[in-house]
């Protein structure tokens, strides 16, 4: 019989541990897993609650996070609720995988603690592995403190094991500044929190030796197209689900979400667009802007980052002059990621704002507050002089001579 844990109203818990919750209340059936720096405690987590009778599960240690993925989709073929975490390298070396269990439309939850990729060598956190993901036909959502992370992550496995979306999920949080902080917690009950995610309920178990079936086969050019495109079908398909959920989560705990966050968006004539825990920073500004310079500032946040939710970031900018997207990876000789997703929504609407690509915090190098004063004050500039003020790309917070890019 699983033991049940008697949580208080409010615990002291940081990222990874409420991740490692997450997966305890909803029952976890297999976690195969390789560690990886910063992510290994939610790994670890799951593994004692299992020792200690919490869980009726499985943990199983393997070679590699390439084998950890591998063992995840056996268990979910088999017909299991399947979970792991990784990060940064770990996330680079199971990516080959990841294509594997989103064809396959296995409900897999996947914790991934951002860490920049190598090389060179680094621990901290930046959005690097995010952005590797983005084509691999997973949901992706993004955590931007500890508590989300523990909502988020109860929500990936109602979301993923739908049979109408059937698809696998991602749940991203901050390496170090989400994941080992420390915050106030509001915990669902066990039963709660089961109760809310649902018994499993397996479309079919693929590794069904009564009934055999054939996975994996090669298609070449006569049916791989066709798969591809209704794998992106079913992606897109997934976002009024993603949004009862997010709905019904309200109503069960009071906390709100939406596929994409806004902060004093109502008046706003510049804002920025971000992603982790610099979005809690970049609405402490924008209001410090507000009150202190006159700059009618705000904030958007997609919490949903695949499948993108270009119809909303769009809408949400139609009065704003000047915006400035924030990309934490390196933009390896192109735009940021998160740049061209926004300039794709904004080409299908009617406004178009000054867009202004500012790359930072690479390797988990702090973005101050004072930074952040100087963008807002940028694209102030910009949305009253109507134009470009500067190259469109810019590298905020580096040593040495100030780097742009692209008239």
């Amino acid at each position: 019989m699983v033991e049940k844990m008697d949580l208080q109203e409010v615990e002291v818990w940081d990222g990874n541990f409420a991740a490692a919750q997450a997966l305890r209340q909803a029952q976890v059936d297999v976690v195969a897993a390789y560690p990886i720096t910063p992510s290994t405690p939610i790994v670890e987590g799951y593994a004692k609650f299992l020792a200690d009778g919490y869980v009726e599960g499985e943990f199983v240690m393997v070679e590699s996070e390439h084998a950890a993925m591998s063992g995840c989709i056996g268990a979910a073929a088999s017909g299991g609720r399947v979970a792991t975490a990784t990060s940064s390298q770990g996330f680079a070396l199971m990516a080959e995988v990841l294509y594997q269990a989103s064809g396959m439309r296995l409900p897999i939850v996947l914790t991934v603690v951002n860490r920049a990729l190598a090389s060179p060598l680094n621990v901290r956190g930046d959005h690097s592995d995010m952005y590797l993901g983005r084509d691999s036909g997973w949901i992706q959502m993004d955590a931007f403190n500890a508590q989300e992370a523990y909502d988020l992550t109860l929500m990936a496995f109602k979301i993923g094991e739908n049979h109408s979306v059937r698809l696998p999920v991602m749940v991203h949080q901050d390496g170090f500044i989400t994941s080992h902080t420390a915050q106030n917690i509001n915990p669902m009950t066990d039963d709660d929190a089961y109760a809310f995610v649902g018994k499993f309920e397996p479309v079919s178990e693929m590794l069904d030796f009564s009934q055999p079936v054939t996975y994996g086969a090669q298609t070449e050019e006569d049916w791989h197209y066709e798969h591809k495109a209704k794998q992106h079908k079913a992606i897109l398909d997934s976002r009024p689900f993603v949004d009862k959920v997010f709905e019904e989560f309200k109503k069960k705990t009071g906390r709100e979400y939406k596929r994409v966050e806004t902060y004093m968006m109502e008046d706003a004539e510049v804002a920025v667009i971000a992603l982790g825990t610099t979005v809690e920073t970049a609405r402490l500004v924008a209001k410090i802007m507000r009150e202190e310079e006159g700059i009618k500032a705000g904030v958007v946040a997609p919490r949903v980052f695949r499948p993108f939710p270009f119809d909303n970031v769009r809408d949400t900018f139609k009065n704003v002059k000047a915006i400035g997207c924030m990309d934490r990876s390196s933009p390896g000789g192109a735009l940021g990621a998160l740049f061209n997703e926004v300039s794709a929504a904004i080409y299908t609407g009617d406004n178009k704002p000054i867009i202004t690509n500012y790359i930072y915090g690479l390797g988990g190098r702090d973005l101050t507050v004072e930074s952040l004063k100087e963008i807002y004050r940028e694209l102030a500039l910009n949305a009253k002089s109507g134009k470009q003020n500067g190259k469109i790309q810019q590298f905020i917070g580096l040593r040495g001579p100030k780097l742009e890019y692209f008239e």
